[in-house]
C-alpha cells in the first residue's frame, strides 16, 4: 500500500468528488465516501435519500457495496466527507466491520472548516458483531454457487 499521507489525500479528494453526486433532498446533508481495497482500488459512493426514510442508503455503504459487487473482500481504508466531518453511522460501522479489521483507517473530513479526523474502525466500533465463517460447501453457496 502507498504511503499513508498520499493515500489519505487521494481518498479524501475522491470522497469530496463523490459528495457532489449525493441525492439528499430531505435532509440537505450530502455525504461522499470511498473505500480502498488491498490492491489500492478505490470505490466511491454518495448518500441516496428516499421519501421512505428507512430506505435511505448511506454513502459509506454505497461505496462498500460497489466494491463488494466487484469482488472485493477486504477494505484497508475509508474516507468520508460531510459538511461537518461526522464519522460513519453505527449501521455503516457494522457493515464496514464485515470487510475490514479493527486497524482499518477511517478519515472524516469537514467541508466547513477543512478539519480531518483519523480513526481506526476498532475505535468507532469496539465490539463489532461477528459470526464464524461458513464451511466450504456453504461458502460456495454464499459466493453464488448452487
Amino acid at each position: 500500500m502507498q504511503d499513508v499521507e498520499a493515500l489519505r489525500a487521494q481518498l479524501l479528494a475522491a470522497a469530496r468528488e463523490a459528495r457532489h453526486d449525493a441525492y439528499a433532498p430531505y435532509s440537505g446533508y450530502a455525504v461522499g465516501a470511498v473505500v480502498c481495497d488491498e490492491e489500492g482500488r478505490v470505490f466511491s459512493g454518495a448518500n441516496v435519500e428516499n421519501a421512505s426514510y428507512g430506505l435511505t442508503m448511506c454513502a459509506e455503504r454505497v461505496a462498500l457495496f460497489r466494491a463488494v459487487s466487484e469482488g472485493v473482500r477486504r477494505i484497508v481504508a475509508v474516507a468520508v466527507v460531510t459538511r461537518d466531518g461526522a464519522p460513519p453511522c453505527g449501521a455503516c460501522r457494522q457493515v464496514l466491520a464485515e470487510f475490514a479489521d479493527e486497524e482499518t483507517l477511517i478519515w472524516c473530513a469537514s467541508e466547513e472548516n477543512g478539519q480531518v479526523e483519523e480513526y481506526r474502525l476498532g475505535e468507532l466500533l469496539p465490539f463489532a458483531f461477528r459470526l464464524r465463517t461458513q464451511s466450504s460447501s456453504e461458502e460456495e453457496f454464499a459466493l453464488g454457487g448452487m
